[in-house]
């Protein structure tokens, strides 16, 4: 694990993921104080790539649980085989054995399906838990949570209380799809991520696009930049930009213009709307660039 930020930086980098100095601060005092991490922003700014990277970078497994509404424990902690019971329960009735001998054999832990909440749990190795996009669930599960995130352990009626066998790293996060209750904010390590500054966003570009030219990779972040302030209705993400850099190395631009950003401007933004919004503007936002 790691002995101090400037670690914890340092293998993120290496991973290719940057970090400023207070974000590296947040995600080290929640590994070393073993709280859940929730990390809230817009879509795009990293927040999934955070939980996958500290998989990567602490040599854990990554346990991805993507969230839903109606999401439920069968889902997400564990079901119980039915079919594997039936079969059992119909093999000791042809050995005549007695039905409540039987019950008591087929709630154990050899007929449960588990899901990933319980199989972090359980896990005898290093373990992140990324619990993506909890914003999506419903106020249900989001109670049911408390117990795995104040306690790392749960309960099964049938079984009892199954605690973790290891503390996992927990990352959960959320684009601000609704807010959550007091209880599950008092439980974890608070986080914001936000569309990095040009400068981050510029050293992020030179990384995740090898062989771009800094003129090139300059005005696209700036462009970006200036977008983003348009009141658009999805503004470009961190993954966008990434993406909209590679197709303009791939069709070998040297330099932005209006032409090649109407060409490609459907990279970056996700909604027609949007587009025929910014469309007539392209050139001014080029000119102030």
């Amino acid at each position: 694990m790691f002995h101090s930020m400037e670690e914890l930086e340092k293998k993120m980098t290496e991973c290719g993921y940057l970090i400023d100095h207070q974000v590296a601060t947040v995600v080290y005092l929640a590994i070393r104080l073993q709280k859940p991490l929730l990390v809230e922003g817009p879509a795009g700014v990293g927040k999934t790539e955070l939980g996958k990277v500290l998989a990567r970078t602490t040599n854990s497994r990554l346990i991805r649980l993507q969230c839903y509404e109606g999401l439920d424990e069968a889902k997400s902690l564990y079901e119980w085989n039915y079919q594997k019971q039936l079969l059992y329960l119909h093999v000791k009735q042809n050995q005549s054995k007695a039905w409540h001998e039987a019950k008591d054999d087929i709630f154990t832990p050899e007929f449960l399906l588990r899901r990933p909440l319980l199989e972090a749990l359980e896990s005898t190795k290093p373990v992140v838990l990324l619990i993506d996009e909890v914003d999506k669930s419903d106020e249900e599960f989001e109670s049911f949570l408390l117990e795995i995130l104040s306690d790392y352990q749960i309960t099964i009626p049938e079984l009892g209380t199954i605690k973790a066998k290891q503390i996992p790293i927990v990352v959960l996060t959320s684009n601000n799809f609704r807010d959550f209750g007091d209880a599950l904010k008092r439980r974890c390590i608070h986080l914001y991520l936000d569309h990095p500054k040009f400068e981050r966003e510029l050293e992020i570009i030179n990384l995740k696009v090898p062989g771009i030219s800094q003129a090139l990779a300059q005005q696209a972040v700036l462009f970006v930049q200036a977008i983003r302030k348009q009141g658009l209705k999805k503004s470009p993400s961190m993954a966008e930009t990434i993406d909209w850099a590679r197709a303009l190395l791939t069709l070998g631009v040297s330099e932005i213009n209006t032409e090649i950003v109407q060409s490609t401007l459907s990279i970056l933004l996700k909604y027609q709307s949007d587009i025929d919004k910014l469309l007539p503007r392209v050139s001014s936002f080029l000119s102030e660039d």
